[in-house]
């Protein structure tokens, strides 16, 4: 009896563990989106891209970030207005996944349009989508190659 109680605890720790994640703990398990993380704890919105969503996120990778000069990344990251405005200005209501993606503009978060072009491979704005599809329990990520500032 007591060996069938731990190979039960064993199973629903296992399953429990199993569960999808969350927009954040997803980007951050990806490995490439350190600065994204980085700069969603200093505008507060860990929580809100951990609620109920669902969102459609397009995340700029570390590598995007890395285009941004030093001194002006670091000036973002210390005016949370700011950051707050371009990090809203990636994510859209809704799950929209790749194949339902159509050209034209998106309203985001943020209350600006995103402009979305697919000749030639989907763009947002001026950054390129190099991946589609990571899906998360709240939502889907799809990763760009820049970061994309709202006008």
């Amino acid at each position: 009896m007591k060996k069938l109680l731990i190979a039960t605890v064993l199973t629903l720790g296992f399953t429990l563990s199993a569960q999808a994640k969350d927009i954040v703990d997803t980007a951050v398990d990806a490995g490439s989106f350190k600065t994204l993380a980085t700069a969603l704890g200093a505008a507060g919105l860990v929580d809100t891209l951990k609620g109920k969503g669902p969102f459609t996120v397009f995340a700029p990778t570390d590598e995007a970030f890395a285009k941004i000069p030093k001194a002006d990344l670091d000036a973002l990251l210390k005016d949370k207005a700011k950051l707050t405005a371009v990090l809203t200005y990636h994510v859209v209501p809704g799950k929209v996944m790749a194949a339902d993606v159509r050209a034209g503009k998106v309203k985001t978060v943020q209350g600006s349009e995103l402009t979305v072009t697919t000749a030639g491979g989907v763009m947002v704005d001026n950054a390129k989508v190099i991946k589609t599809d990571i899906v998360a329990d709240n939502g889907v990520i799809h990763v760009i190659d820049s970061v994309v500032i709202p006008k």
